[in-house]
């Protein structure tokens, strides 16, 4: 099973307005709004790698050989806002669409996952399903939760007075790895 990123997020969950005042950073000119969006996007990724959670809405595309035995399938990605569609691959390379009533979708398990019924099986031997998803906590920043977006804060503010060389291994801080821990999701 292969994630692939497809787009997203239209915004990151904390702004630079709020990450500047966060940081008490007043300058007018905004010589560092750059780099302090810049740090942003990077502790949001440290974030969604370190919880394995994804925290805005993204797209996403989940690709597999075959259906598991059983029917159902397990996704890497949480939290599941929704499964847009499924595509099987026939041995001529034409993907056809599986009809939303051959699969049920469970958003609220742990891990998310899809019970298919009725699907066809794909022709070709590798990487013949593909499912197209969006996962995230919501699309606006008021879904992502409120510990997570203080990690990003702290990690941020540690990024920014820490500037220059890195030395070392790269993990969180201990109090934003603290504000991870409960959200953290087991691999699968």
């Amino acid at each position: 099973m292969i994630p692939i990123f497809i787009s997203g997020p239209a915004v990151e969950p904390i702004t630079l307005e709020e990450m500047k005042a966060y940081l008490r950073v007043d300058d007018d000119d905004g010589t560092q709004d750059e780099l302090i969006t810049g740090l942003v996007k990077a502790a949001r990724l440290m974030v969604e790698a370190a919880s394995r959670r994804i925290l805005i809405e993204q797209h996403w595309r989940v690709v597999l050989d075959r259906f598991p035995a059983g029917g159902t399938i397990l996704l890497p990605l949480s939290p599941l806002i929704a499964v847009d569609g499924i595509k099987v691959t026939d041995a001529s390379g034409t993907a056809s669409d599986v009809p939303a009533s051959a699969f049920d979708t469970d958003t609220l398990s742990e891990p998310p996952r899809i019970a298919v019924a009725d699907a066809p099986e794909p022709g070709k031997p590798r990487n013949g399903i593909s499912i197209e998803l969006r996962a995230g906590y919501g699309a606006a920043p008021e879904a992502v939760p409120a510990t997570l977006k203080l990690a990003i804060r702290i990690l941020v503010a540690h990024w920014f007075e820490n500037r220059g060389d890195v030395v070392g291994e790269q993990i969180l801080p201990p109090e934003a790895l603290a504000l991870v821990a409960p959200f953290q999701r087991a691999r699968i």
